[in-house]
């Protein structure tokens, strides 16, 4: 789901496995998608008392690559030099934490695997080899986010492991899994709450505004739509003109075709203000149609499909009429720069910066590509660590007796915890997503460059595009 540029531009992958794994492997599976808001989430103290895949000594935990030698894996390696040093990451952060002796006493075994996002078998046939074969496997920690849709719930709703992972989508996903699946991402419900609450207050929803909303009709996107989003609306009042774009990636033509009508739909209806719900290969054709129509309403972009993040990549070309100054939620810290500056200054907040530290002593030469070595606000190399840090905080808390339901106990006791992406990650017996901060940003395309983008290392260019702050940090709904 999620993939990153230098400078903290971040960008969603071009990936299909969104589509993929709600569509196409929760069948293999044997799982159904969510629809709708599921049953209460199982208690913590309900979870199994196994202890596969911990010994006297060791914790085996997976770590989920998308496999370089994939086409997605490939295209991300020459973009982005970070992302090929995510097994340099992973590894540096483990034995970190074994070198200072481990988890009490048990060293953290990495089992590093890559996997094609575009195989649901494979998908489907690893699954299967860590929740039931051998070696077995203790727990699933996905730094980037890639292992997602129903196969987070093959991992945990039906394999009993417990997994930790920065995709995330609405609350019904983590109570079919729970109480094994817990987000590092923010839940998509407080999300789209919060995108709602914003709207009110900015004027843009309600005030006899013309509202459209345009999903995909993806499982994911529609059981958002209809199960929280819509609910938010009529809430304070709004009924929007929704419509709908495929976002099957087999069929570009039609979703080219549904995006321009779409746009010819809402653009007839006078409708002002826009909420889209579209994954980056129904959200582009959609932007694309705007502009062809000349049609430019205001939109309310937020993380749902990282909608703000694939937004800034399409400024200032193609599309910088329809998207620049566009606003947004987010829950991440974007709007900084990859520099170890006070946080106050817009550099790394706390739980980056002591990544960055243990990085920069290990490896402090400059990668190939980059023009220094500090790494990316918003990249691979601190998503590891947050990730692998956590999992360590939780494990450390079980005890001794580590099993999955000491565990899953321990991860509900985590608060205030130094994160990544979001700045604080906090968690509950109920609650499993951990941010529990927004805040608006708007997308800028910085051209001639202004001082509304924060400069980075004083050699570096100015940035060309930028997330400029709008709202400081409130609470999510």
């Amino acid at each position: 789901m999620r993939g990153w540029g230098k400078s903290g531009v971040r960008r969603r992958l071009p990936t299909v496995v969104g589509v993929v794994a709600v569509l196409g492997s929760a069948v293999a599976l044997g799982l159904g998608a969510p629809a709708g808001a599921a049953s209460a989430p199982t208690p913590v103290t309900q979870a199994s008392t196994s202890a596969r895949g911990v010994s006297a000594g060791s914790i085996n935990v997976v770590f989920p690559l998308i496999s370089f030698s994939s086409i997605e894996g490939e295209f991300e390696i020459k973009s982005d030099a970070e992302y090929g040093e995510q097994t340099k990451a992973i590894h540096l952060f483990v034995d970190q934490i074994n070198d200072a002796g481990g988890i009490n006493g048990r060293k953290i075994n990495p089992m590093i695997v890559g996997f094609d996002p575009t195989n649901p078998n494979e998908q489907q046939a690893l699954c299967k080899q860590w929740t039931q074969g051998n070696p077995p496997v203790f727990a699933v920690v996905d730094g980037l986010g890639t292992w997602e849709g129903v196969n987070e719930l093959c991992v945990t709703q039906q394999g009993h492991t417990p997994m930790l992972s920065q995709w995330s989508t609405t609350t019904n996903w983590t109570d079919l899994g729970s109480p094994y699946l817990w987000w590092t991402g923010a839940d998509d419900a407080g999300i789209l709450a919060a995108t709602v609450q914003w709207g009110l207050s900015s004027g843009r929803l309600g005030h006899g505004q013309k509202v459209g909303v345009v999903a995909s009709d993806e499982v994911s996107d529609q059981d958002a739509l209809n199960s929280y989003l819509l609910p938010d609306l009529k809430k304070i009042g709004v009924v929007p003109q929704v419509v709908t774009v495929t976002a099957d990636v087999g069929e570009t033509a039609t979703t080219d075709s549904d995006a321009t009508l779409a746009v010819e739909r809402l653009k007839s209806a006078g409708v002002q203000d826009v909420i889209p719900l579209l994954p980056e290969n129904a959200f582009t054709p959609y932007i694309g149609a705007e502009t062809s129509q000349d049609y430019f309403p205001k939109l309310l972009l937020s993380d749902y499909q990282s909608e703000i993040e694939v937004a800034l990549g399409l400024i200032p070309i193609p599309y910088d009429k329809a998207l620049n100054g566009q606003e947004g939620v987010t829950a991440e810290t974007l709007g900084g720069i990859d520099l170890p500056v006070p946080e106050a200054q817009g550099g790394y907040d706390p739980g980056v910066r002591s990544c960055w530290t243990v990085w920069h002593k290990a490896y402090p030469q400059t990668p190939k590509g980059n023009i220094n070595d500090d790494i990316e606000e918003q990249g691979p190399i601190q998503a590891w660590c947050q990730e692998i840090r956590l999992f360590a905080k939780a494990a450390t808390m079980a005890g001794k007796d580590l099993n999955r339901r000491t565990f899953v106990e321990a991860m509900s006791r985590i608060t205030n915890f130094p994160g990544g992406y979001s700045p604080v990650l906090s968690y509950g017996p109920d609650k499993f997503s951990g941010p529990t901060q927004y805040r608006v940003v708007e997308v800028h395309d910085n051209h001639p460059p202004t001082s509304q983008c924060l400069r980075g290392p004083s050699k570096s260019p100015p940035a060309g595009v930028c997330w400029v702050v709008e709202q400081s940090w409130k609470p999510l709904p």
